[in-house]
């Protein structure tokens, strides 16, 4: 008999404990102001003495003042803050029936970590912490939220995995964000084997360390709008499920190392080869190029290229590439680096053409690029800008050096190697480089459709984004780190030679991509001192710097230290002689001139002046002080750019919330960014 009750007198008692603790439980989160006072707001503030934005959480201070919060009254209506007699309530706070609705608190410079309590919020519907400096992982108990439905968590720096109860959210999440952060391991499948979190329109795990193959469950989430699972360490094929999800507009599984054949029906969908670019050189099927026969191609057999550029009008010019027939195909001059691929094609009458294809650029076979059409962007003493359209429909962007532009092969091809091997976040990758069987040579580049911060500076337009001081801090930082990168991230270092804002393209979330480095290697003395002469027209020219053979990390400082002086003063620099002719100014004088009449706030841009409260605690007078220092008439008392990198990281602007927020446009009518 005493077996027989055993079991039934332990339930009873674990039930009965159970009944013991649910009061407990509910007497300590019966106050959704306290829980946030007690729990989440020391969690968040972390190691900071002070934050604007937690500091209003206080019961000296009416709740609807409280930033960031959205509150419920116990009968579901929102509570209105904008009645006089509510926002001078200080007895609000004290009120257990309040419900918090909305955490809203994105770029607010939190540091910390985000506590198990924030699953106690039985009303939580938004959580939205993106772009601060929180730690640590996420908790499981986020997902145990009975009514969280938004989630943005993204450029943070949460590390671990992704908890599996984030998809106990399923029956109504709509958007959950993750992007830009440290996260690792196998993105968790969820519980249920038939979920298909049929409200989720936004999943972004991009910018993470996942790992594993393809999450075949997420095929199943039939309401997808936008897919991001880009920049992560995911392999294997790419499931012919996903190309079941109609509703799918938005897609991103770039810089993966997914290989194998997309699926087909891709071929006839809205996605771009950038949507796929940085993976495996296997991954094939439209928009990418073409796959082999279903044996698969050999190792000692790859596509070639063979493209040959006519230069017609100045406007408009085709890009004709035709066949060479009797080709022979071998690879040779790998040296060890899987990266890239030399390819040797045999032209007609016994000429050669040689194509050097990089990471990225597998795609580009002669059968894609074939007839492909192209328009003039620029022109410039060394060469002619395409953007050519492939048959497929993506575009590639092709710099054509001019004629006698280029050094001889022999030491040509080593520098296109080192440049080819070049991957940074905030570089334009060269993609492949052909030199054809007349001599001519091309440089293949992605095109982005991105415009220079040349333009964003000095060009007024509807629609033109509005360029803060936290903007404007983005973009040069990506600067920073790319030069930075190309010093120091090689065993050779990379000299830029040609740092300028016409350089640097920038993208709708203000990340900054530098362009044409390390062309000064592949051009004769010749055109080497016209470009000198055009950067001295366009003052960012070293003092020292007489002959670009002399060009070295040292005057890629200077050119920078002027870069960021037209960030911060918003003028085009000029010549430092003053010439009537110079359509600039010369910065390093004009800011010398401000410090001695005491007038120093006065050189700065007056859209950077914008929501700052402080220069001094925003890092504005760090950063003038920064690029005076790059621009020192003494080559060896400038800082190296790692240094730079550095200093602009430890006097970021106190509120980033405008990088949240990237349509902010300086006039309400036309296009945003």
């Amino acid at each position: 008999m005493a077996s027989f009750f055993s079991p039934l007198r332990l339930s009873f008692s674990f039930v009965f404990f159970l009944l013991l603790l649910s009061p407990l439980k509910s007497s300590s989160s019966s106050s959704d102001v306290q829980l946030l006072l007690r729990k989440i707001k020391p969690a968040l503030k972390g190691d900071a003495l002070d934050n604007t934005q937690l500091s209003t959480w206080n019961t000296s201070t009416p709740l609807c003042l409280w930033r960031g919060l959205r509150w419920n009254t116990a009968d579901g209506e929102s509570l209105r803050c904008g009645e006089p007699d509510v926002r001078s309530n200080l007895s609000l706070s004290s009120d257990p029936s309040l419900q918090l609705i909305s955490i809203q608190l994105p770029a607010s410079a939190l540091s910390g970590s985000i506590p198990p309590e924030i699953g106690d919020f039985s009303s939580l519907e938004s959580l939205f912490l993106a772009v601060n400096s929180l730690t640590g992982p996420i908790p499981l108990e986020l997902g145990n939220s009975p009514s969280l439905s938004k989630v943005d968590l993204g450029a943070n720096s949460f590390d671990g995995s992704l908890p599996p109860s984030i998809w106990n959210l399923c029956d109504r999440i709509t958007s959950l964000r993750l992007h830009g952060n440290n996260l690792s391991g196998f993105i968790p499948d969820p519980a249920g084997p038939n979920s298909t979190c049929d409200q989720l329109r936004l999943l972004d795990l991009g910018g993470n360390r996942f790992e594993g193959g393809f999450p075949l469950f997420i095929a199943k989430f039939r309401g997808l709008e936008e897919l991001d699972l880009g920049s992560n360490k995911l392999t294997g094929l790419v499931p012919e499920s996903l190309a079941e999800l109609r509703n799918l507009q938005k897609l991103n599984l770039s810089y993966n190392n997914f290989s194998g054949q997309l699926p087909q029906a891709f071929g006839e969908s809205k996605f771009r080869v950038e949507d796929f670019q940085g993976n495996n050189p296997s991954l094939c099927g439209a928009p990418l190029g073409k796959c082999g026969s279903s044996s698969g191609l050999s190792p000692g057999a790859v596509a070639g290229i063979v493209i040959g550029l006519m230069a017609g009008a100045v406007v408009l010019a085709s890009v004709s590439i035709g066949w060479v027939q009797g080709r022979k195909r071998r690879n040779r001059g790998r040296k060890g680096e899987e990266d890239e691929m030399e390819i040797e094609e045999e032209g007609d009458e016994g000429g050669e053409g040689k194509l050097m294809v990089f990471q990225g650029g597998e795609h580009l076979t002669l059968e894609d690029v074939l007839n492909a059409t192209g328009q003039v962007m620029e022109k410039t003493s060394y060469g002619t800008v395409y953007k050519a359209k492939l048959a497929d429909g993506g575009n590639i962007a092709l710099r054509l050096l001019r004629e006698g532009s280029c050094v001889e092969p022999s030491s040509c091809v080593p520098v296109i190697r080192q440049l080819g091997r070049a991957r940074h976040e905030n570089l334009l990758s060269l993609r492949a480089f052909y030199q054809g069987k007349r001599g001519e040579k091309l440089l293949i580049y992605d095109y982005l459709p991105n415009r220079t911060l040349h333009d964003l500076l000095h060009e007024s337009s509807a629609g033109r984004p509005l360029l803060n001081w936290a903007r404007r801090h983005r973009i040069a930082l990506g600067v920073a780190r790319a030069l930075a990168y190309l010093h120091t991230g090689h065993e050779t270092p990379i000299t830029h030679g040609n740092v300028r804002s016409k350089n640097v393209l920038v993208d709708e979330f203000f990340v900054s991509r530098l362009t044409e480095y390390g062309l000064n290697k592949l051009i004769v003395p010749a055109v080497a001192g016209e470009m000198i002469s055009a950067a001295k027209s366009d003052g960012y020219k070293a003092p020292e710097l007489q002959k670009m053979k002399r060009c070295n990390s040292r005057t890629d400082v200077y050119a920078f230290g002027i870069l960021l002086l037209e960030i911060l003063m918003g003028k085009k620099p000029g010549r430092a002689n003053g010439s009537r002719n110079s359509v600039g100014a010369d910065l390093p004088s004009l800011v010398k001139v401000a410090v001695l009449e005491e007038t120093t706030m006065e050189v700065f841009d007056i859209e950077v002046l914008k929501g700052i409260r402080s220069p001094m605690e925003d890092g504005l007078v760090q950063a003038l002080k920064l690029a005076m220092g790059c621009c020192a008439p003494v080559a060896s008392v400038r800082p190296d750019m790692t240094e730079v990198v550095k200093q602009l990281e430890e006097n970021r602007p106190r509120n980033r919330s405008a990088l949240y927020s990237p349509t902010d446009t300086r006039s309400e009518i036309g296009t945003p960014f």
